[in-house]
């Protein structure tokens, strides 16, 4: 039997960007994403933390060391700038594995986006 576990959080990030046209997801600082073990095109979910929203999206990768969390597409109508919002993704493993698999959570500096 497989089930479906937690794989990756960012716990509490800032919205620093907010962009209507463009085709959809959400920019993460590549920093982060290393952090978080993401990788481009994932899919993930993001939880507003300000108004209760949930959606999913996917992830493209942002530039290094810039901080930047930015939704894109109609994403952009679900989050204000300066909004916090959690970043998870999930992965299927098998029910004996997902025991003891441990997954990636990252609690950046909210402030800055940038790891403590």
């Amino acid at each position: 039997m497989e089930i479906q576990v937690l794989k990756s959080k960012l716990h509490c990030v800032t919205v620093t960007q907010a962009e209507l046209d463009y085709i959809g997801s959400i920019t993460i600082d590549e920093d982060l994403m290393d952090a978080a073990n993401f990788i481009e095109n994932e899919q993930v979910h993001i939880l507003n933390k300000n108004n209760g929203e949930r959606f999913i999206t996917y992830v493209i990768k942002g530039e290094r060391g810039s901080g930047v969390i930015c939704l894109n597409g109609p994403a952009a109508l679900r989050v204000k700038l300066g909004d916090v919002v959690i970043v998870l993704s999930y992965a299927l493993m098998d029910f004996e594995q997902a025991k003891n698999f441990r997954p990636w959570v990252v609690f950046p500096d909210t402030q800055t986006n940038k790891l403590k």
